[in-house]
C-alpha cells in the first residue's frame, strides 16, 4: 500500500512540475523570448516525452526565430502524431513556404491520393476505436439476422452487418498504416544549408543534384553513415546522416 501512495505522490509531483515548466515555456513565448521557449520545450521532450502539442509549440518557437528547417521538422513530427489537426497543417505550410527547394510531386494514382487523405483525417488510435465500434455493430447485425422474426429486421441486420464488417476491416487497415508511419520513421528533413546528393554512398560518387535545408526526403536504404533518399519528384541519391534529421 505504501508503494502505491509513493507512486501516486511521485506522479502528482511530476505532473505539477511538468505543468509549471509548460507554463514557463508559454510565458517565455508570450514575452517573445523564443530562444528560452525552445530550450524549455526541447528539455521537456528529452525528459518527459513527446506529444503533438509539444512539437507544435516547439515548431512555433523555431518559426519565430526564423529557423524554418527546425520549424518544419517539429511540425512534421506533430502532424505525425496528430494527422487531423488543421492548425498544425496550416503552420507547416507556412514554414514550408520559406524553404528554398520547391519540388513538384510526381503524379500519383487517384486511389493512393484518396486513401492517404482519408488515412490522415485521424490518428491510429482513433481509427482503431472506429474499427472496434464497427465490429461490435457487425455483431449486433448478425444477432438481428439470426434471432429476429421480422423480415425487415433480418434484412437490416444482414446488410447493415456486412457494411459494418467492411468498414471494420477498412479502419483496421488504416489504423495499421497510421501506426506504421509512427513506428517506421522513414522520412527526414535536410538540416545542412545545402547538400550535394551523390550517386553512391561515397564522397567520390557522382554529384546528382543539390538540396537545401528544410526539404523533406524519404529514406529508402542505409549503408553505414550514408542514406539513400528519394524526393517527391522521383529523383534519388545518397546523403550522409549528419546532414539531415529523422522525423
Amino acid at each position: 500500500m505504501k508503494r502505491i501512495y509513493v507512486l501516486i505522490i511521485t506522479i502528482f509531483i511530476v505532473s505539477v512540475s511538468f505543468a509549471q515548466t509548460l507554463q514557463s515555456a508559454a510565458e517565455a513565448y508570450s514575452k517573445e523570448n523564443y530562444k528560452e521557449a525552445v530550450q524549455i520545450y526541447e528539455s521537456l521532450s528529452d525528459s518527459v516525452g513527446v506529444s503533438p502539442e509539444l512539437y507544435y509549440n516547439l515548431g512555433n518557437s523555431y518559426y519565430k526565430l526564423k529557423n524554418y528547417p527546425k520549424a518544419v521538422l517539429n511540425y512534421e513530427r506533430a502532424i505525425l502524431l496528430s494527422p487531423g489537426d488543421d492548425d498544425i497543417k496550416f503552420n507547416l505550410d507556412m514554414a514550408r513556404a520559406n524553404i528554398v527547394d520547391k519540388i513538384d510531386i510526381v503524379d500519383r494514382s487517384f486511389i493512393s491520393v484518396w486513401f492517404e487523405s482519408i488515412r490522415n483525417m485521424a490518428s491510429s488510435n482513433t481509427w482503431a476505436i472506429l474499427a472496434i465500434v464497427s465490429f461490435l455493430l457487425f455483431l449486433m447485425g448478425i444477432f438481428l439476422y439470426i434471432f429476429s422474426k421480422q423480415v425487415l429486421l433480418k434484412k437490416i441486420g444482414f446488410f447493415g452487418g456486412i457494411i459494418c464488417l467492411i468498414f471494420s476491416i477498412y479502419t483496421n487497415v488504416v489504423s495499421y498504416k497510421q501506426k506504421q508511419k509512427i513506428l517506421i520513421r522513414d522520412s527526414a528533413i535536410i538540416m545542412s544549408p545545402s547538400v550535394t546528393i551523390k550517386s553512391s554512398p561515397s564522397q567520390s560518387g557522382t554529384d546528382l543534384f543539390i538540396l537545401h535545408e528544410g526539404t523533406k526526403v524519404k529514406i529508402i536504404d542505409e549503408v553505414g553513415e550514408w542514406f539513400e533518399i528519394k524526393i517527391d519528384d522521383g529523383n534519388s541519391g545518397w546523403i550522409k546522416d549528419s546532414e539531415m534529421e529523422i522525423i
